[in-house]
């Protein structure tokens, strides 16, 4: 039996026996009834170093989805064929993404640093790749250590899977071929700690993180009012404010405060050219997600 060397996305269907996803696959149109279809719901798991797609109506299932513009959505047979044998045998990988929310209901963002190969500049929540032998949960942990200088135990934690996103990069293909593919697991965890004093602890990586933020419910609202693929004007509320304050990372790991305009995290991925900073389309899935954990259950 082969090795395994890193945890790739593997897909069932009908109960047939999960198969490792090719790099050119599109992982939500394999699932979709409609191949233009940008949401599915699915069933995970994360198996003897497999994360295991599937589907099963008797199961719990979670959100898939993929931007209206993913790259594996358009990509012709002759593009795939031009990409080199490198990028063709990567699969495709499993991130996770957590969404730290304090005990005021307010949630972490990270500026991705811009000398980061994929997504730099970018605002995303804390996370990256899921190693050997790790839960999901235990990688997110890691990542958010690692990222910002947050340690937090599984024990003292509430964790629940939001959903999930189809990522490529880059982006669209407007920008280039796919270089990378992944499934990004959004998880929210719950903390007893406000973001008061979740901020005491913050000790980010300078060569990972550039800048921190925290966002409530109405910031993410006017956030994901900016929705990527549309052309439509952005109108934010008039009691929003016109900059929020956010944590500047210097080369050294130092923090000072400083003001942004609110317009930056309302940009849209831009169509052609050069990317902007923004947040990014998956980020916004996963915050919309996030607003309906707040809404009352009946």
């Amino acid at each position: 039996m082969e090795k395994v060397r890193k945890i790739l996305v593997h897909l069932s269907r009908d109960k047939d026996v999960p198969q490792c996803a090719r790099f050119v696959q599109s992982i939500t149109g394999h699932f979709a009834r409609n191949s233009l279809d940008d949401h599915v719901k699915v069933n995970c798991s994360l198996e003897n170093n497999r994360f295991i797609l599937y589907d099963n109506e008797n199961g719990s299932r979670t959100q898939l989805r993929r931007a209206r513009f993913c790259p594996f959505k358009h990509l012709t047979d002759t593009e795939a064929a031009s990409l080199p044998d490198d990028i063709l045998s990567r699969g495709v990988d499993v991130g996770v993404a957590i969404l730290l929310q304090s005990a005021n209901q307010k949630l972490l963002l990270t500026r991705r640093a811009t000398s980061l190969r994929i997504f730099p500049n970018t605002w995303v929540p804390p996370g990256g790749h899921v190693e050997l032998d790790e839960t999901l949960l235990d990688a997110g942990l890691r990542e958010l250590r690692e990222e910002t200088g947050i340690e937090l135990d599984s024990k003292d934690v509430s964790s629940q899977l939001l959903g999930l996103w189809e990522s490529v990069y880059p982006p669209m293909l407007s920008r280039g071929l796919p270089k990378r593919h992944h499934i990004v697991t959004y998880m929210l965890l719950h903390s007893s700690l406000s973001h008061v004093q979740l901020q005491a602890y913050l000790k980010p990586e300078p060569a990972e993180v550039s800048g921190c933020l925290w966002v409530d419910a109405s910031l993410v609202k006017a956030i994901v009012s900016a929705v990527d693929g549309e052309e439509a004007t952005v109108h934010l509320a008039a009691n929003m404010p016109q900059s929020v304050s956010v944590m500047e990372v210097s080369s050294r790991g130092e923090l000072s405060e400083s003001a942004m305009p609110l317009s930056v995290l309302c940009n849209r991925a831009p169509a052609q050219g050069e990317d902007v900073e923004r947040v990014s389309t998956g980020t916004k899935f996963a915050l919309e997600l996030w607003l309906k954990t707040l809404e009352p259950q009946c």
